[in-house]
């Protein structure tokens, strides 16, 4: 289809920014937000690099009436301008968690600032394994037997997640801070491991689901569907080969107890640690008692010098007033 992109890019700092977005306006609520995005489009493939807010409001029994501000839109826009000059207006965002009546009339709103822009819903609080948003664009569905007039159809379109260099990187040291290296990673991997397999049989309940419609007529045959689908039973192992399903239970076991080992290794690493670390300390609080001591005994010997050396003064001064008593009194002699 001509202008539909091939694929959407979203990049850490918009998912970040459309958390944030949510949790300071409408947590808590069914209320949803909504913003800008903002990116570049290059050979169908659309890059959403960066993203801002925008003030909205809807009225929760009628869906068709609700306000965007367009002021705030268009300064915003040119202050990005000023830091970004290749980043331009490509789509919006909401919080849906799904597509509502007056997306399509919002969406043709956004069509006055980009030719052919993405609706990106995300869901910030995701209860299923996988990607947290899905991008739409708009297309013209004309019937074939001509009976209504065109109207406009959200299809959806692939997604992924992209980053930088620079985002990566500072990904990467986000991730290093909250990971804790004193707990043990098999819990992690088994966590992992979970996940993966939930996200594995939500996906295998939807091709189930698919097929299902197929057979019954409801959906039509989609011949690259069928061809992945064909390539995905093509790529299967065969599990009813004895040699093959011992081979991965060994190669199993051998992973599991090399990560196991691992875990063990780390925890003893920590304990030592631990035990160095107590052991430092009681000698530090030792060292400062036995300085805190000394400090005490030269003060309270400074103290008592000070104390004898008065005494020694007295006494020098007492014999000195005797002296001066004595040479001061006349002497009885024959002449007196």
């Amino acid at each position: 289809m001509p202008g539909v992109p091939d694929k959407v890019v979203l990049h850490p700092l918009v998912l970040l920014s459309v958390v944030d977005h949510y949790n300071r306006v409408a947590k808590d609520t069914k209320k949803r937000v909504i913003g800008v995005l903002l990116g570049e489009t290059y050979k169908g493939q659309v890059d959403v690099t960066n993203s801002f807010a925008v003030p909205f409001e809807e009225d929760d029994k009628d869906p068709s009436i609700w306000f965007l501000d367009h002021s705030y839109l268009e300064i915003m826009f040119r202050m990005f301008k000023k830091v970004n000059a290749r980043e331009h207006v490509i789509g919006w965002y909401s919080t849906g968690p799904r597509l509502r009546e007056a997306d399509l009339s919002m969406h043709a709103l956004m069509a006055n600032y980009c030719s052919n822009p993405v609706l990106v819903i995300c869901e910030v609080e995701p209860k299923e394994v996988g990607l947290p948003f899905t991008a739409y664009t708009a297309i013209d569905e004309v019937r074939e037997d001509g009976t209504e007039k065109s109207r406009q159809i959200f299809i959806t379109i692939p997604t992924e997640v992209g980053q930088t260099e620079a985002e990566e990187i500072g990904v990467e040291h986000l991730l290093r801070n909250v990971k804790d290296a004193t707990i043990s990673t098999l819990a992690s991997d088994v966590s992992a491991k979970l996940q993966a397999l939930k996200g594995l049989k939500g996906r295998l309940g939807d091709v189930q689901e698919y097929l299902g419609a197929v057979l019954e007529g409801r959906l039509p045959v989609n011949n690259d569907i069928m061809t992945y689908l064909q390539d995905i039973f093509n790529l299967l192992p065969n599990m009813n080969v004895e040699a093959l399903s011992t081979s991965l239970a060994v190669k199993g076991n051998d992973m599991m107890a090399a990560i196991y080992l691992a875990s063990l290794i780390r925890s003893t690493l920590a304990l030592h640690k631990l035990i160095d670390n107590k052991e430092a300390r009681m000698w530090a609080e030792k060292e400062r008692a036995d300085k805190a001591k000394a400090a005490a005994d030269k003060a309270a010997k400074a103290e008592k010098d000070k104390a004898a050396d008065g005494k020694e003064g007295a006494a020098a001064d007492k014999d000195q007033d005797k002296q001066a008593d004595g040479a001061a009194k006349p002497t009885s002699n024959g002449n007196a």
